[in-house]
């Protein structure tokens, strides 16, 4: 046998002076090894063949050979670009300008007569916006101390509770360091130079991490209340996890969302373990949406819905690399639910009867031709087992999903409140993902977990119409800033 474990050709010679037997052993190890390759080759081949547009992998992974992009949405008719009704967005002029700047007229251009005891009889304006010199205040908080002429004891004034050290940095100076920081994720060193070239005063980046520390924990009573709501009163919540590279190791961002609240957190672990420590999932009221990973459904208790762009993504890699007709079918037909769900929505919170079932049974009827094409795996007597699962091809792994949670699946069809997809806890997991390839890594464990607090609270203000800069001078000053509604559940019995 050669080092590859082919037969040299004496071993061939050997077997066939020893005879048939000795022949069909040969050619059965031969095919086991073709066996075995190919499924190698076909692994390779479909590691190759998938892209952003047909996977889950980032856009950034595809090079510079992308995809053709392939819409999936059809035409509406309209021609591209603002349409008809819609308001420009333009530069307004200020009613009332903090400056004034008159140009007077001496002497008519024509004939040179002086004009100076003329009125004008109207002004062409023109307006500038521009920013103010902008230096570093000082405020010096000053206490009195004074001695008592009848008793002989000192009594000092009290300053204010937020000034607490002989020299120190404002809330508002603190706000904007962890703005820049947290939220624009520009580094603490080019932050430290954006203070000094803004307003003359480098702040030192010790002073940048401690601002950070001090949000961080100013926002965990709102983010706890943001945990409950999505526990125990979020009709649908979105979850999604991610790699995050923490002091050099892989760890786990975990999210779980709606359109109005975030939540955030960091763990070691992508399973179980992490869901369970962050404590949202496992005692859910509401729906999950997820992808199809298997840690989700640990919880059995809990009604779950799958993200239908996943599917959509997997079955244009089946049609594109199997060539297999029923995962188009698939593809057009959730779309087409997705069609008809959006045209039913006003004024129903599910789809009628009769087409429901229509849906139900075409959707079987493909799931049908698909297993037909997709039988399940045959071995030979003689190939040796193998321990665990036996390795199926990606069709008939997406063909079983699609069976086993036929529900999750066309939740979305019975219970309108269920979104299409899983969209929205991808949005939300985006832009930590962005911090992570400007920064490359968290330095340090609670750098990360402070990020997580930082931007639950950062994300969840702005999905409410907050200011990013005024909703963190509120945390510091306090008062951090909870969505209304979540404030009158918080307050209502139970």
């Amino acid at each position: 046998m050669t080092p590859q474990g082919l037969p040299t050709p004496e071993d061939v010679h050997a077997a066939y002076v020893q005879g048939e037997e000795a022949v069909l052993a040969l050619v059965g190890m031969l095919t086991a090894l073709i066996l075995n390759l190919q499924a190698r080759v076909n692994a390779l081949e479909d590691q190759l063949g998938k892209n952003s547009r047909n996977s889950s992998k980032p856009p950034s992974s595809d090079g510079l050979q992308k995809p053709r992009p392939r819409s999936l949405r059809t035409r509406s008719g309209k021609k591209s670009g603002a349409q008809p009704g819609h308001a420009g967005h333009t530069l307004p002029a200020a009613a009332q300008p903090d400056h004034c700047q008159l140009y007077p007229v001496e002497r008519c251009g024509s004939c040179g007569t002086s004009l100076q005891a003329v009125p004008p009889s109207t002004y062409e304006r023109r307006q500038v916006f521009e920013l103010p010199p902008v230096r570093m205040e000082v405020t010096e908080h000053r206490a009195e101390i004074k001695h008592c002429p009848h008793c002989g004891q000192t009594t000092k004034g009290a300053f204010p509770p937020e000034v607490t050290q002989p020299v120190q940095y404002g809330p508002a100076l603190k706000a904007q360091a962890v703005y820049f920081n947290q939220y624009q994720f520009i580094p603490l060193e080019r932050t430290s130079e954006m203070f000094a070239d803004l307003y003359g005063h480098p702040v030192g980046e010790g002073t940048l991490e401690a601002a950070t520390q001090e949000m961080a924990a100013a926002v965990i009573p709102a983010n706890a209340q943001v945990k409950g709501q999505l526990r125990t009163a979020e009709p649908v919540v979105h979850f999604d996890e991610s790699g995050l590279r923490v002091t050099g190791k892989l760890q786990w961002l975990h999210s779980a969302s709606t359109a109005r609240l975030t939540s955030y957190a960091v763990h070691a672990k992508r399973g179980s373990a992490a869901i369970d420590a962050i404590g949202i999932l496992p005692t859910l009221s509401g729906r999950a949406v997820h992808d199809h990973w298997q840690a989700y459904f640990t919880y059995p208790d809990i009604a779950h819905s799958l993200c239908n762009a996943h599917h959509l993504r997997e079955l244009a890699f089946i049609e594109e690399r199997y060539q297999q007709g029923w995962a188009a079918e698939m593809a057009k037909l959730l779309v087409e639910i997705k069609a008809a769900v959006e045209e039913a929505r006003p004024g129903h919170s599910q789809l009628p009867e009769a087409k429901r079932a229509e849906f139900v049974m075409r959707y079987d009827r493909v799931i049908e031709e698909g297993l037909q094409a997709n039988p399940p795996p045959v071995f030979a007597e003689e190939q040796p087992k193998k321990r665990g699962r036996i390795k199926q091809s990606p069709p008939k792994n997406l063909l079983d999903r699609l069976v086993a949670h036929k529900r999750e699946v066309l939740a979305f069809m019975d219970d309108f409140h269920v979104p299409f997809d899983n969209n929205q806890a991808e949005r939300d997991i985006r832009m930590v993902k962005l911090h992570q390839k400007i920064s490359g890594c968290f330095r340090s464990q609670e750098g990360a977990e402070r990020f997580c607090e930082i931007r639950s609270y950062i994300s969840t203000a702005r999905k409410n119409g907050q200011r990013v800069l005024e909703a963190l001078k509120k945390a510091l000053a306090g008062s951090p800033f909870v969505p209304s509604f979540l404030s009158a559940h918080a307050a209502s019995p139970g």
